[in-house]
């Protein structure tokens, strides 16, 4: 690595210099903005217009989720052994033909399957596309620049959601519907852009060696067992937070939206500024680390927002997220250069697929444990969830170096950029 490709920079007037990340940040956004639109409408109209129950819903969208992990270790093999631009081009596509489907489902069964198809080919998607990141942000920016794809997602789901909400405005079923049909094209789009990555080269598999060896890195399956813990944080502000509010805080529930909107502005700010320190495995563990400083700080605070009246609650609910939000984003270079640093070059689309994972497992497991911990056990919840925080950031530093001295003896190389 030249010391011209560490300092290069990254972004010039908030557009990345290379026109390869250039081109996987617009197919990005594009992505992300139809999914605000759909994350902000879906729900409300399976259930309104269609008259699903929310139960019905939930249990639908749960198999989705189930595929989702199912699909992303293979899918990143698959992407690694056939070629990962074509492989994901043709994710893409799949994803953007079965975008608008869920619209037609008029049985709970229904939607289970065409959610559960259309996760099939976005979590495969989304793995692959890992892989290639991995492949194309080198020399030392494949932090850096997945934080930048985070405020340029944080930004087209902001923007996206603009679109759903005219949709709840209008609230008829065409609107709704015109929403899914958006989504689908503006993943066709990204499906498009993809064609105009380069053709990254195959990886071929070494005789005897196993398809899918990231199952057998061990340090590796630790690291990503670290992380994912790491992650429940997310659940606890996404969805703790917002039950915490309505269920034992005097604050008003506009603040729930309220502090969305602060934490998406920040991660947009702030995001890259905040990752710069995390671009190997030995800084992603001290990032982790102060992260978890952070954010047990921030959930300290917010604690303490069923001790007073409406005013105090709702300063302390603002100070206790931005706490959290500084160290959401420092933890978050902080697993990205633990789970980067640590993957093979070659197999990125496999590994970074396995990473995915332990965020994908928490989704399942995370929100009754989170919905227990901040609601039903209010203040000490939210300590225990801090302490929880701390103590698995403090294992990855140990668990990261013995993760480094394994790598020779596992035949890994690894490509921390």
């Amino acid at each position: 690595m030249s010391q011209h490709e560490v300092t290069a920079p990254l972004t010039r007037r908030g557009i990345p210099v290379e026109r390869d990340l250039r081109v996987l940040a617009l197919g990005s956004f594009a992505n992300r903005f139809g999914a605000g639109a759909v994350m902000t409408t879906s729900a409300l109209y399976f259930t309104r217009q269609v008259g699903f129950s929310a139960g019905e819903v939930a249990l639908a969208i749960s198999v989705a989720a189930v595929v989702g992990i199912l699909v992303q270790v293979p899918a990143g093999h698959l992407g690694d052994v056939r070629g990962p631009r074509r492989v994901l081009t043709w994710c893409m596509v799949g994803a953007a033909l079965t975008s608008a489907l869920p619209v037609l489902a008029r049985a709970p069964w229904q939607l289970g399957m065409l959610l559960a198809l259309l996760a099939f080919f976005e979590r495969s998607a989304g793995s692959i596309q890992q892989g290639v990141i991995a492949q194309l942000a080198t020399g030392g920016r494949g932090v850096l620049f997945k934080a930048y794809l985070r405020a340029v997602t944080n930004t087209a789901i902001g923007l996206g959601s603009v679109f759903g909400g005219a949709a709840l405005v209008v609230d008829e079923s065409w609107a709704y519907v015109s929403v899914f049909v958006l989504n689908a094209v503006f993943t066709g789009f990204a499906a498009w852009n993809s064609t105009r990555l380069p053709d990254l080269p195959a990886y071929v598999r070494v005789e005897g060696e196993p398809r899918l060896a990231v199952l057998r890195d061990w340090p590796y399956v630790v690291i990503v067992a670290i992380t994912g813990l790491f992650s429940l944080h997310f659940f606890v502000m996404e969805l703790g937070l917002a039950l915490y509010i309505s269920e034992r805080t005097s604050a008003p529930p506009v603040m729930v939206a309220i502090l969305l909107v602060l934490n998406t502005a920040c991660v947009a700010l702030f995001q890259v500024r905040l990752s710069r320190r995390a671009d190997s495995v030995e800084a992603g563990a001290k990032a982790l680390v102060r992260g978890a400083v952070w954010i047990a700080a921030g959930f300290a605070i917010v604690a303490l927002a069923d001790r007073g009246n409406a005013e105090f609650a709702i300063a302390v609910l603002v100070i206790g997220s931005l706490a959290h939000v500084v160290g959401e984003m420092i933890g978050s270079g902080g697993q990205w250069g633990l789970q980067m640093g640590l993957a093979p070059h070659e197999r990125q689309g496999q590994y970074q697929g396995f990473a995915g994972l332990g965020f994908s497992v928490i989704a399942v497991v995370g929100p009754p444990v989170v919905t227990l911990l901040c609601v039903h056990m209010g203040e000490t919840g939210w300590l225990i969830l801090g302490a929880l925080m701390l103590g698995v950031a403090l294992i990855s530093v140990p668990a990261s170096r013995w993760a480094l001295a394994s790598r020779e003896r596992y035949g890994v190389l690894t490509h921390s950029g």
